[in-house]
């Protein structure tokens, strides 16, 4: 049966890649309908405290089982998997992997987004930057320099892993970010796999010139990364290669979207000024600013939102990346063994009466945006002797709603026009307390969308559109039901809750440092020296001249009692 005459259509499949799991979804073209999906949960491996990995394999074989098995779904419904005419990939962005060009085996375990094991290799670089500014290559990038990006945790490989050494000096090391990995490994491997990229991830390289969309000489060099390890960067939606793998050898990969901008395409967002955010294990939020690039002055990065199309104009976005969000229920879970599922929270934190005054910084690896503080540290404050494990859930949920307006207010100075509405999507979006814990903060109308596999939707909109493909028509895309929260709280309360975070915030900040300044920290004679720290240095200087006078007056009023006793 052709896909024309199926009882759904011509069908696309997605899969959609994760920091924690692997999902495939079957999408009916004419409807965006999902007809089935299989799903996978992924390991994190942590072999240091603030070290996240994960195994390439095991994430190809993960991949692999929920091809097949949601193929076999299909049979069971009885559609025939032959109608599936293209498949989309939308990964985790940052997370990199390097491999052997000649065995196809990775060089050392994926080291994901979140890491936190480069921040010495940050100091390294920025030392050799005019004024230490992390910011000077935003202009060629749109990014500043740190730990998130995979330029620096290649840069890591390279300089501490000897596999990865070898390789890159014989030339058989590639490079690339998990849709890279996983396009290289589906369309044959060793035996003749496509290795490429989309323009959206490799805009989260720190190594592709956010103008001219290429690899940059100058960035390459800045990392001394050199350009035979990268992948060919191609647009977010055409023909990459066919799959050799799995049940659907011969079917073409033609869309390629990091996550976070699959959601912004899953989420209709292709007119300026539109924005989304996407609640997952961290939280993120893109705002589209067309043609134009928008370069932030408030922490926030400039992106690639997506090129549907090898001439097809590029669309740019502003972004406020949040990296806990999620991870911090799972984190009350795991750790501190206060909630049995993550999805008590809800109950839980409803039921905290009265709703007290903790506040919940959740900077486990850092602050991201707007803050870029590698330094801060979880805290948790207002803690009473009558406060629950329902008023710290609750703290935790909001915590990813103040994070959000804090992108929100950096989003308003560099863009100069409020968002009127936030549209949002991912996981922890089913959970009512929070979003409407969200429309409270932010003083505006929270949408969400009945369907909300908005970004495995995304990936699949760009290969059914590819050219060649062409089932998708992206122009008539029709609207899906939605829920709206409105905001609920007056604008004082919500005020004055913003401030008591913002309290929380600077508390959380100062906490960690590298070993090169932990040594400089106790060892200077004026006391710890916090290089991030604007104001520190003076501070520090006055709490050592009051140490010193605190023991000169001791000192002296020991001699005149001592004279006194004599007398």
């Amino acid at each position: 049966m052709s896909p024309s005459g199926s009882r759904y259509g011509p069908l696309v499949g997605s899969i959609d890649e994760g920091t924690s799991s692997v999902r495939f979804l079957v999408f009916a073209a004419k409807t965006a309908e999902i007809l089935t999906y299989h799903q996978k949960e992924i390991k994190q491996i942590t072999p240091r405290e603030g070290w996240v990995e994960q195994d390439p394999i095991e994430i190809l074989e993960s991949t692999k089982e929920c091809i097949n098995q949601t193929i076999e779904n299909l049979k069971q419904l009885d559609i025939d998997p032959e109608d599936i005419v293209a498949t989309g990939i939308t990964n985790q962005r940052e997370t990199t992997v390097v491999w052997d060009a000649e065995t196809g085996l990775p060089l050392h375990n994926a080291i994901v987004w979140l890491d936190m094991r480069t921040a010495e290799t940050v100091d390294k670089l920025v030392e050799n930057v005019r004024d230490r500014n992390k910011e000077c290559l935003k202009q060629l990038c749109g990014l500043p320099i740190s730990t998130y990006f995979s330029a620096t945790k290649m840069r890591w490989m390279m300089d501490n892993v000897k596999e990865v050494k070898i390789a890159v000096k014989n030339k058989k090391c590639y490079f690339g970010t998990i849709d890279s990995w996983l396009i290289w490994q589906l369309t044959g491997g060793k035996n003749g796999g496509t290795h490429v990229t989309d323009v959206t991830n490799a805009s989260r390289t720190m190594l592709m010139n956010i103008k001219t969309l290429k690899w940059d000489p100058h960035l390459l060099k800045f990392f001394n990364i050199p350009e035979h390890v990268l992948p060919e960067i191609k647009s977010s939606s055409e023909i990459y290669g066919y799959m050799e793998e799995t049940s659907l050898k011969g079917v073409p990969i033609s869309g390629c979207l990091g996550d976070q901008q699959a959601a912004l395409v899953g989420q209709m967002c292709f007119e300026q000024g539109q924005a989304k955010n996407t609640y997952g294990t961290g939280c993120f939020l893109l705002y589209n600013t067309g043609p134009s690039l928008v370069f932030s002055s408030h922490g926030l990065l400039t992106t690639v939102g997506y090129k549907m199309g090898a001439d097809a104009p590029v669309i740019y976005a502003l972004e406020g990346s949040i990296a806990v969000a999620g991870v911090a229920i799972r984190w009350l879970r795991d750790n501190l063994q206060i909630l049995k599922e993550v999805k008590d929270a809800k109950p839980l934190a409803e039921n905290s009466h009265p709703p007290g005054d903790v506040v919940f910084v959740p900077a486990f690896s850092g602050l991201y945006a707007p803050y870029w503080r590698q330094d801060a540290r979880s805290v948790i404050c207002g803690v009473t002797e009558e406060t629950t494990k329902g008023h710290i859930i609750r703290a935790a949920l909001e915590a990813t709603c103040f994070q959000t307006r804090d992108i929100l207010e950096a989003m308003n100075k560099d863009c100069g026009i409020p968002l009127r509405q936030l549209l949002v999507d991912g996981g922890m979006t089913a959970n009512d307390f929070l979003m409407q814990q969200q429309a409270d903060l932010v003083g505006i109308p929270v949408i969400r969308p009945s369907m909300a596999e908005t970004t495995a939707l995304g990936a699949a909109m760009a290969a059914g559109s590819a050219q060649g493909i062409e089932v998708w028509n992206l122009k008539d895309v029709h609207a899906v039901p939605v829920d709206t929260f409105l905001p609920s709280i007056s604008e004082d309360e919500r005020d004055y809750k913003y401030s008591r975070w913002k309290m929380a915030i600077q508390r959380s900040l100062g906490w960690s440092i590298t070993e090169e300044k932990k040594t400089s920290r106790w060892h200077n004679t004026l006391g710890p020296i916090n290089f991030n720290n604007e104001g520190y240095m003076q501070e520090t200087i006055q709490r050592s001249l009051n140490g010193i006078l605190f023991f000169f007056i001791a000192g002296a009023l020991l001699v005149i009692a001592n004279r006194r006793a004599i007398v």
